[in-house]
């Protein structure tokens, strides 16, 4: 691209700003004029001297290359091409006076409009989806799409309102609040710590049956541990390795192996004694389910209760696995550093 294109791109980039300004005000003008049927009638409801209204509409006229009125001591009225100019743009200022109606409506009724809401497979179908229903109950119009994937979501990009995110939050602008603690457990089911016992230190992993989960990334997730109060992690060849949270806890239940797995989804199974565990002792504190979104600033009334409602719902389930391990939950909300 040369440099007179440049140039002349980045001119008409500035000059769009004031086109569009001198535009508005010309329509604004117009409009109400046509409306009152007097430039004088127009400028009260305006708000402004009746010689500025006739400046804004004789730019416009500028701009048009037509006259839009016909004037005399008497009376205004559109000409030929005032109407049709008017019949094109009474329906966009019908649809801004909706969509300001619309706005005001969701500040000042009940909650209402359309919800977009992401989490990991797992999280959002054991905790999130299950309380979905008595959400609608509570906020009949107010409409949910919940997405489920394991990457790490853009709420920007992809036009979410609310992601929930698990383990330690990596930089970010969002604004995270810690649901629940994020409890990792070993567990195998009591047919397979029969046959080939439970590991009982980190270094007793490797001569089990692991079974291992690969991030959205394409790697093995670690087993993360706190050892003495310092963090540490292994990563276990897996004899069977998935990409879903809940194949391997099938996998588990099944007795085919051992496997690290959030305690949201092992707790059922553990209080049933489908499963045990092992390495307690070792089980990372550091880690979170959290509930991110934006801002705080200025949050409509459909993304304020879904946050209020998630955050009383999830904190009264019992999905803590291993209670004495329980960290304090924080109450605030902070931005994810």
């Amino acid at each position: 691209m040369t440099t007179m294109t440049l140039q002349a791109r980045d001119s008409n980039r500035d000059l769009l700003p004031t086109s569009l300004s001198a535009s508005y005000a010309g329509v604004v003008a117009f409009l109400a004029v046509a409306t009152e049927g007097s430039f004088a009638r127009a400028a009260d409801r305006l708000g402004v001297g009746r010689s500025a209204v006739s400046r804004s509409v004789q730019k416009l006229e500028g701009q048009l290359g037509a006259r839009l009125f016909s004037r005399t001591t008497r009376s205004t009225s559109l000409t030929a091409e005032g109407e049709v100019f008017y019949d094109g743009c009474r329906p966009g200022v019908e649809r801004i006076l909706q969509a300001m109606e619309e706005m005001r409506d969701l500040r000042e009724g009940p909650p209402r409009g359309q919800l977009r809401v992401a989490a990991t497979h797992g999280f959002g179908r054991k905790v999130i989806a299950p309380l979905l229903s008595r959400f609608r109950t509570l906020y009949p119009e107010v409409a949910v799409e919940l997405v489920l994937d394991e990457r790490a979501p853009d709420l920007a990009g992809e036009r979410l309102d609310v992601a929930f995110r698990e383990g330690t939050l990596e930089d970010s602008q969002v604004v995270a609040k810690q649901l629940i603690p994020m409890q990792m457990v070993v567990c195998a089911s009591p047919e397979y710590a029969a046959r080939r016992g439970l590991p009982e230190s980190l270094a007793d992993i490797d001569a089990h049956c692991c079974i291992t989960l690969r991030s959205a990334n394409g790697r093995l997730q670690p087993w993360g541990f706190k050892v003495e109060g310092v963090s540490t992690s292994v990563t276990p060849q897996g004899a069977m390795t998935f990409n879903d949270a809940e194949l391997a806890l099938q996998a588990v239940l099944r007795g085919e192996g051992i496997a690290q797995l959030p305690s949201c989804l092992a707790a059922d199974a553990l209080k049933a004694g489908l499963l045990v565990t092992a390495l307690d002792q070792y089980a990372p504190d550091d880690r979170g389910h959290y509930l991110c979104y934006l801002s705080r600033k200025q949050l409509p009334k459909r993304i304020r209760a879904f946050i209020d409602f998630m955050t009383t719902e999830v904190r009264a389930l019992d999905l803590d696995a291993l209670s004495q391990w329980r960290p304090v939950v924080a109450e605030v909300d902070t931005v994810a550093a």
